[in-house]
C-alpha cells in the first residue's frame, strides 16, 4: 500500500526480455534505500514492483506481461519515473491510500499553465470515468491528486509548483499517455451498491 506521495525520481537505466516478461534496472541516486531490504513493494510510476536485486542507488525489478500490457511507460529506457516506497503503519498518509495495481492508461487532453500553477485535463477510459468526481482522489502516474472539476470522461486537476517539481508530471504534454488508478473508495462502494441491488432483485 502507498500514499501517492512521490519521495524520488528515478530513470528506467535498463530493460531486459524475460520470457515476455522484462526485467527493469532503474537508476535512482535521490532515495533513500537504507530500509529497503529485498522483497519490499516500491511503486514506479504507480506500478507496485518488487526489488530483486539493489545497491545504494539503484534497483531492480521484474515486470510481468500482464502489468506491461495494461500500463505505459515501463518498457521505456531512459524515461524518468515516479517513486515510493511502500508505507509503514507509522507514516503519515499526506495522499490517500493507493493500491499501485494500475486500473487502465488515459490521454492527456491539455497541460496548460494558469497563473503560478498548471491545469491538467486527462481522458478517462470509459469503463474508468465514471470513478473520478469533483473533489474526489485520482492517482496518476503514481501521484496522488484532487479531481477539480469532471466533465463526460475527462477530469481536470490543479497542479501547484512543488508537484510538478519533485514528480516527472512536468514531462506532460498533449497526447501524453498516463497510468491511472482509481479511489478505492468508489470501487468498493460501486461494488457493494450492485450486489446489494443483485440481492434484492433475487
Amino acid at each position: 500500500m502507498f500514499t501517492g506521495i512521490i519521495q524520488a525520481l528515478g530513470t528506467i537505466h535498463g530493460a531486459t526480455p524475460q520470457r515476455g516478461d522484462l526485467r527493469l534496472e532503474i537508476h535512482a541516486p535521490g532515495m533513500d534505500f537504507s530500509d529497503v531490504k529485498l522483497g519490499d513493494s516500491i511503486a514506479v510510476n504507480g506500478v507496485c514492483l518488487t526489488a530483486i536485486e539493489q545497491d545504494s542507488e539503484s534497483f531492480v525489478v521484474d515486470v510481468s506481461r500482464e502489468s506491461l500490457d495494461c500500463t505505459v511507460g515501463l518498457d521505456q529506457v531512459g524515461l524518468v519515473v515516479n517513486l515510493e516506497k511502500a508505507m509503514r503503519p507509522i507514516d503519515r498518509l499526506g495522499g490517500h491510500l493507493v493500491s499501485g495495481h494500475v486500473d487502465g492508461v488515459g490521454e492527456v487532453v491539455r497541460f496548460e499553465q494558469v497563473g503560478d500553477c498548471y491545469e491538467l485535463v486527462v481522458r478517462a477510459p470509459a469503463d474508468l470515468a465514471r470513478y473520478f468526481a469533483a473533489k474526489g482522489s485520482a492517482t496518476i502516474n503514481g501521484v496522488s491528486l484532487t479531481t477539480n472539476r469532471v466533465e463526460g470522461d475527462c477530469f481536470s486537476i490543479n497542479l501547484i509548483p512543488h508537484t510538478l517539481q519533485e514528480t516527472n508530471l512536468k514531462y506532460l504534454k498533449a497526447g501524453s499517455k498516463v497510468n491511472l488508478e482509481v479511489d478505492l473508495i468508489a470501487r468498493y462502494c460501486e461494488r457493494l451498491l450492485s450486489f446489494r441491488l443483485t440481492l434484492d432483485q433475487a
